[in-house]
Formats: structure tokens, C-alpha cells, sequence
């Protein structure tokens, strides 16, 4: 082991680490109570809504409200992506990473879920355990369940130009400040009722900055995820749109074409 990793790690083992943080305007009364440190939350009992080999997402009520509790214990999806398990003392937890990107995406004025509390736990330097909870946006379907339910609204032109405008927007916005969410799939976009509908950005414990090349390959993923069901959904008019409407442009350029090719062509090949 390098000097400059051994000297690392040991800075990092000197302590024990809990952080936990509650936002203000949460600081009080039921929530306050049941969200107010990370003992009490990984004590937590709710409706399990989604889990795997790293982290549980419980639905659970407070004060009338229902909430998100997304909690992890682990730090990466096999072996040899945690770097022989060296990443849970010097990687960054994806828990990290997903409260910060959902701080980000508030800041940059994307909606989404709203952020109550946060934290991690590291026990000798290494990662132990970590949590954030959001607050349920009411009355969402994701767009993967609308489409595939067959809602109306997805037939609804109108309402397809709102909402595709929208993620346009969305899409545009992450990539020009050189981010990419990097699981920019429907399943990840919550879309209210009403005649003129909100679309939400969730779910992004994997997105990260990049420049360049890696940047441009990025950016080619992200809209390929977009386009990966709505090819099942969409015409090829209305996929069109949606990429001029997301690069600003009033019509398709030799530069677009190229890139269009790669987003067509970017799953050709894998399951």
C-alpha cells in the first residue's frame, strides 16, 4: 500500500463519525421526534417500497404527512467496485451523493423531493451506515407507472408537450452545468395530476460532474435513457421535439444528427 494511501487511511480511522442533520424548518414537534438522529431512524418501522442489496426505502406516516426513509449499509454493488473494500474508508457514500444532488437540483431550481433529514455513521474511519428522508410529494405516479398503466393523460398531446418541455428543461439544465444523473430513466420522474402538471427529479444517488469526453458520453446516456421507453410510447415527431425542445434548437444540424445517432445506437447490443 502507497504511503499516501496508508497516511489516508489512517487519518480517517483516527474517530468515530456520526453526523446527522435535521433541516430547520423540521426541527419540531412529530417529525422532530421520530427523524431526529439516525439511532431513532434506523429504528424506524414502515411499508417497505423498494430495496436491494444496499439500501431499504420505507414509506412511513408522521404527523399526517407520509414520508421517505431511504436507509444504506453498504457502499457499492459488488466487490470489486467498492476497490477490494478500501471504498468504505476513501470513497464517498452514495448516500452523500444522493442528498447532495437532491440539494442541488433545489438549488438549480429542478423540482424535487423535498429533503427533511440527512446523515451518515463511520466507525473506524470506514462507512457504517447512512439515511436520508424525503417528503412524499402528493398525488405523483412516476412516468414508467403512467405509461404503462396506459393513462390517458399519456395520449393527451397537451399534456405530453407539458411534461416533455419540462424534462427537456430538466435534462438541459444538469447537463450545462457539466452534471449528469446517470439513471435518467421515466421510472425516475414523478409527474402530478391536474391540467397543468409538475414533473419531479428523484432518485439520483449515482449522478456526479464530469468534463470533456466523459462529459459528451454522459450526456449521450442520460438522453438514451429518456429515449429507451419513449420509443415504446412516443412518436418519432414527438421524440423529435422533445430533442430540439432540450437542445434549443429551431431544427435538426449535421452536429444534431450525430449526436442523435449515438443516443439511438448507445443501448444496441445490451440487455
Amino acid at each position: 500500500m502507497s504511503g499516501t494511501m496508508s497516511g489516508a487511511m489512517s487519518s480517517a480511522m483516527s474517530s468515530d463519525i456520526s453526523r446527522w442533520r435535521l433541516r430547520p424548518e423540521f426541527a419540531s414537534g412529530e417529525v422532530a421526534a421520530a427523524f431526529g438522529d439516525i439511532d431513532r431512524v434506523f429504528q424506524l418501522q414502515g411499508e417497505q417500497v423498494a430495496g436491494d442489496s444496499l439500501s431499504r426505502v420505507l414509506r412511513v406516516g408522521v404527523g399526517g404527512k407520509r414520508y421517505y426513509v431511504k436507509r444504506y449499509s453498504g457502499n457499492g454493488k459488488n466487490t470489486k467496485r467498492r476497490w477490494f473494500g478500501l471504498r468504505r474508508w476513501l470513497g464517498s457514500p452514495r448516500v452523500r451523493a444522493e442528498w447532495r444532488n437532491l440539494l442541488a437540483f433545489a438549488a438549480w431550481g429542478i423540482p424535487t423531493a423535498t429533503l427533511v433529514a440527512y446523515g451518515l455513521e463511520r466507525r473506524l474511519g470506514a462507512f457504517v451506515r447512512g439515511a436520508l428522508i424525503t417528503e412524499e410529494i402528493p398525488d405523483t405516479l412516476d412516468l414508467a407507472q403512467i405509461a404503462g398503466a396506459d393513462d390517458p393523460r399519456i395520449h393527451d398531446r397537451r399534456w405530453l408537450t407539458q411534461v416533455s418541455t419540462q424534462i427537456a428543461g430538466i435534462a438541459r439544465t444538469m447537463h450545462a452545468l457539466g452534471f449528469a444523473h446517470n439513471d435518467l430513466k421515466w421510472r425516475n420522474l414523478l409527474v402530478n395530476r391536474g391540467p397543468s402538471p409538475t414533473v419531479y427529479l428523484i432518485d439520483c444517488p449515482s449522478g456526479a460532474y464530469y468534463r470533456g469526453a466523459v462529459l459528451d458520453y454522459r450526456i449521450i446516456k442520460d438522453l438514451a435513457c429518456l429515449d429507451k421507453l419513449g420509443r415504446e410510447h412516443l412518436s418519432r415527431s414527438q421524440r423529435l421535439r422533445f430533442y430540439l425542445d432540450y437542445a434549443q434548437h429551431a431544427r435538426v444540424g449535421a452536429q444534431d444528427r450525430k449526436r442523435i445517432g449515438k443516443i439511438l445506437a448507445f443501448f444496441d447490443g445490451r440487455a
